[in-house]
């Protein structure tokens, strides 16, 4: 197993470590595996809509406002993006997704930088919000 240093390149003071398994080929925009130790911050499944619960049309605007989202619960328990450990994303249309992976990236640099925890990605029938295109759960690990 090789440990990765987290995107500013130090392994020994961060919360995380990414965990990549000697001879796999590198992920790019999401991690194998995480280990961390600390306090756990965790969100339920969070969808793009803003205050007022109104979402936007298009699905890289309501995957934009779902990481927001993330990012200001994250805040709220004391969280940085650089603290997430795993993502867990459902979507209801797997092309859509595939069809915008730049404009997904570019908004997710803009949120989260350059921090890539473990992700899972699931096509589902539908979300509970039927104009909800994509809903995210996060974890993250403050350290003690």
């Amino acid at each position: 197993m090789t440990v990765v240093p987290n995107a500013k390149g130090d392994a020994a003071t961060s919360a995380s470590r990414v965990l990549q398994p000697s001879g796999w080929p590198m992920p790019k925009g999401y991690a194998n595996g995480m280990t961390a130790d600390g306090r756990i911050v965790v969100t339920g499944g969070v969808i793009g809509w803003d205050s007022e619960e109104k979402l936007k049309p298009d699905f890289v605007s309501q995957v934009r406002q779902a990481l927001q989202n993330i990012f200001d619960i994250l805040a709220e328990g004391g969280a940085k993006p650089e603290h997430l450990v795993r993502l867990t994303w459902y979507v209801v249309d797997m092309e859509e997704y595939l069809g915008n992976l730049k404009g997904l990236g570019q908004a997710y640099r803009e949120i989260f930088g350059a921090h890539y925890p473990a992700m899972a990605l699931v096509q589902v029938v539908r979300l509970v919000e039927l104009a909800a295109r994509v809903e995210i759960e996060a974890t993250a690990v403050v350290p003690r």
